[in-house]
């Protein structure tokens, strides 16, 4: 079968960390990028949950506005946290 050649970037940082991971686990980047596009390719989907960090959340981005304007009504001296809203 050809072979063709990929280039993608990505944060250095995270390229050694990926780099680490994939030597602990005896593999290559490039036998993973392959692993994961044949399983994509296979079932036709992410082979994991991609999903947004829940810190932006709607409910959460308005907690922290509402705790903002609390402490900044407060000078900053007072600030609850209720848990139970």
């Amino acid at each position: 079968m050809a072979q063709t050649t990929v280039s993608i970037r990505m944060d250095n940082a995270l390229k050694k960390e990926f780099d680490n991971v994939c030597n602990e686990l005896g593999l290559s980047m490039t036998t993973a990028v392959i692993m994961l596009a044949k399983k994509m390719t296979r079932e036709k989907r992410i082979p994991f949950e991609v999903s947004v960090d829940p810190f932006y959340s709607d409910e959460n981005m308005s907690r922290l506005r509402k705790s903002i304007a609390q402490m900044e009504a407060t000078g900053g001296t007072v600030h609850e946290v209720d848990l139970d809203d």
